[in-house]
């Protein structure tokens, strides 16, 4: 499923990979909607429909992961709705154990992401994740996302990387049919990034797993690198 021993540096998406989808999906889907309602004095499930449909005309676009997007937008502070419901925020199973193994193994572990740079931080105070890997970027840094394939240029021009030698991991499809477009050696999809929720259906050409312990034998049966 995955070549560990032609790797020298791992990409890894956060919200859906690292960290449980569930934080996201309940705060755009629930939490926000009824506070957005009890704002603009709305039915909870009109507003609901009203949030969801503005928010997929953005799929895609930085503007879908942007919290000032939103803020502006709305005339709300996502930033300060987002902290209200942060006791939600986790690990998904087997991540600090996988992280560890990674850095055992002489692997650089690089997270990769869409998050806005505010919920970022909310995040790492939260987990602690930015202990257990070597470096973090934003595409909000490069002014586009992951889904775009100039994201993997911008990103090589601040984090240098071996194409053939990077794995990418990422819960989101478009995201890694990017990558590999963009010439990323090996890809590897997260299947079931909300705990809530039932597993996605596999890619028919990107290998994916449920979670991290799949890939952990083979990942600590690997020799470190004898330098990077």
């Amino acid at each position: 499923m995955v070549d560990w021993s032609t790797l020298d540096t791992v990409f890894l998406d956060m919200d859906g990979t690292l960290l449980d989808l569930h934080f996201d999906s309940h705060f755009w889907l629930e939490h926000l909607p009824r506070r957005y309602a009890e704002q603009y004095d709305l039915h909870p499930q009109q507003a609901k429909e009203t949030l969801v449909a503005m928010i997929m005309a953005e799929r895609g676009s930085l503007n879908w992961y942007c919290t000032d997007y939103w803020s502006e937008r709305l005339s709300v502070n996502i930033n300060q709705l987002k902290a209200e419901v942060s006791d939600r925020i986790g690990y998904r199973p087997h991540v600090p154990d996988f992280l560890s193994s990674l850095r055992q193994a002489g692997l650089r572990s690089v997270i990769v992401t869409n998050c806005h740079p505010d919920p970022l931080a909310l995040k790492l105070e939260r987990t602690g994740l930015d202990q257990h890997v070597d470096a973090i970027v934003s595409s909000h840094e490069f002014g586009k996302p992951k889904e775009d394939r100039d994201f993997w240029r911008d990103l090589g021009r601040k984090i240098p990387y071996r194409q053939d030698k990077t794995l990418m991991v990422d819960d989101s499809f478009p995201v890694l049919e990017s990558a590999r477009q963009a010439g990323i050696g090996q890809c590897l999809a997260i299947l079931e990034p909300d705990s809530t929720q039932a597993p996605n259906s596999q890619h028919p050409e990107i290998p994916g797993i449920r979670h991290f312990d799949e890939v952990l034998p083979s990942l600590r049966s690997q020799q470190p690198l004898p330098s990077r």
